[in-house]
Order: C-alpha cells, then structure tokens, then sequence
C-alpha cells in the first residue's frame, strides 16, 4: 500500500484510510467480530490510518474501534488515529470547554493516551469566528498537554478552509478534511490545492463515492442531493453495469490518482469491503484505471460536475 506524506506533518498515510464510521452502526449493524475482522485486515494489507469521531452513531464508532485496537494489539508507531471534536449526537458545541472534555472522552473510548489528529468537526454549522479565536486555540492546548499531535478541520463547503487558514497563526491548523468534493462527479476540492500547499497544510478527502451516489445499491434516502444529480450517477451506474464493471472501484481508483491528497477515507464494516477497496489501490498502483471507462463515466457525468447540496444531513 502506497504510503503519502500529510502536509508538514511528517506522518505518512496509507492512500487508503478507514473511515470508521460504519462501525458505529450508521449504515447498518456490525457485529463487534465483524469489526475486528474488517480493522485486523486493513492492517494485515497495509492501511495504516482510522478516522472516527464521536459523532459516529453516538459516540458507539469510538468505542468499537477502540475495542478493536486494544484486541489486535497493533504498534501503536505503526497506525495513525484520527477522531474529531465539535459535533455530537445532541448537536454540536465547539466551546473551548466542550471541546477539552471531548478530547478525554474520546481517548477513554479510544483506549489511547493520545490521538494523532484532531479535528474540528463540520465546522460550518458553529461560528466560523469562535472556531478561529475560541476552538482551535484550546485544540492548541490540548496538544501543549500531549493529548493529539496535530490539528485538523473539517467540512462540505470549502469556503469555510479558506475563512479560517485566512485567520489562524500559521501552522495553527495542520490538516483538513474534505468530503465528497474529489471524485468523479466532483473534482471542486482541485482549486484548492494550491492554496493549502502554500499553508503547509495536509488533505485528506473523504466519500469518493459521494455518499452513496456513485454505488450500484444507490444513495440513502436522506441524501440530499438534487434529483437531477441523482439520475445522472444513477445513469453512470447502470452504464458501468452493463459493462460489466462497478462503478465504485472506478470512482475510488479516480480518487486515489491524485496525489497531493494524501489519503482517501472510506468507510468499511468487513474484511470483503477491505480486501475490494485495497485491492483497486493496488490495481491502481500496478496495471492503471480502465481509461475507456473512466471517459465515458466522466461525459455521463459531466452535465452535472461539481454540483453539491446543502452541507449536513450527514457525513459518510
């Protein structure tokens, strides 16, 4: 498994992260063995970063994973932990007070003296300006105390990067993660690459298959994606079907191809998803993306590229 630098962090990342949430049975139920199996694989085929969050079927995503951790018994140098502060089962609180009992919560859950990122979670549903002056100076206390190595932000609109690395003393913030805007139907997060080279900050992009839109089961219900943008992945799918073909790995492959994202998050609840998704990062790696496909995927797509919704009904 390719390995990426994260900003000036000096951590490096497995191009392919697990996104923990799952395990919070947000998707479904997962049974605790299911979850140990599916986290004891992703290490076994070489990821070496988890992404969880309080958030993530209240609080149960943390606890599973920390469960998981503790059995397997994993080099703690070995793996990188990322979780997430500010938006919780009851809503969000990013109150300098909240966010510094949250911390040791989640490493109670964890089973883990310190984690390696922390992230300000959905950060445009508080203040942008107390997230600037109140949350993300605690955030620096709390890794003054040792309790994470770094600091990170997350969010859908991307302006919200901007407002705050606009704002904070440089290198305040090490890392942001964004979601859904880096896959086929949606390339946005490219435009700011640039810009946070510049801030040394590391990216980490999250649901390359868009929430749902690019897999052959379809989005949730409560995806609020408009209809238009539905019947156009919808229509990708089904073209990618008759192919023969599954539009996931494609639009994971298409994720994983640009490499000043240091790692794609994607959600996994099983050793079958864990083995499917690196072994298209391994495809990837050593034969290349289907070219053809990928052309005709993106001209199906292309009516409605870039297209985004209202941020917050949820976060894969």
């Amino acid at each position: 498994m390719e390995r990426r630098e994260l900003g000036n962090t000096g951590l490096k990342l497995s191009c392919l992260g697990f996104g923990a949430s799952p395990l919070g049975n947000v998707f479904g139920q997962v049974s605790p063995d299911a979850a140990l199996s599916a986290v004891r694989r992703a290490f076994e085929l070489g990821i070496n970063f988890f992404d969880t969050s309080p958030y993530y079927g209240g609080t149960v995503s943390e606890m599973v994973l920390g469960n998981c951790l503790e059995a397997l018994a994993l080099p703690r140098n070995d793996i990188v932990v990322s979780t997430k502060c500010g938006r919780y089962a009851d809503g969000f609180d990013f109150s300098a007070e909240r966010v510094t009992k949250s911390i040791d919560e989640s490493l109670a859950r964890l089973k883990l003296d310190y984690v390696d990122i922390l992230h300000c979670h959905d950060i445009e549903f508080g203040s942008l300006d107390q997230i600037v002056n109140e949350t993300i100076p605690a955030l620096q206390k709390i890794k003054e105390a040792g309790k994470t190595r770094f600091i990170g932000i997350t969010g859908l609109p991307l302006g919200v990067f901007t407002y705050v690395l606009d704002r904070v003393p440089p290198g305040s913030v090490d890392v942001i993660l964004s979601y859904c805007h880096y896959g086929i139907n949606d390339t946005a997060l490219v435009d700011l690459l640039p810009y946070l080279k510049s801030k040394g900050v590391g990216v980490i992009s999250a649901s390359p298959l868009s929430m749902g839109l690019l897999t052959e089961s379809g989005p949730p219900d409560w995806h609020p994606a408009s209809a238009q943008l539905k019947s156009a992945c919808r229509a990708a799918v089904d073209h990618c079907k008759k192919k023969g073909k599954n539009i996931s790995k494609v639009a994971l492959q298409y994720s994983l191809m640009n490499k000043e994202i240091s790692t794609v998050l994607v959600g996994m609840n099983s050793p079958k998803q864990v083995e499917e998704n690196t072994a298209a990062a391994l495809e990837l790696s050593n034969v290349g993306i289907d070219e053809e496909l990928l052309h005709e995927v993106e001209a199906i797509l292309q009516p409605i590229k870039n297209q985004t919704w209202p941020s917050g009904i949820q976060e894969s």
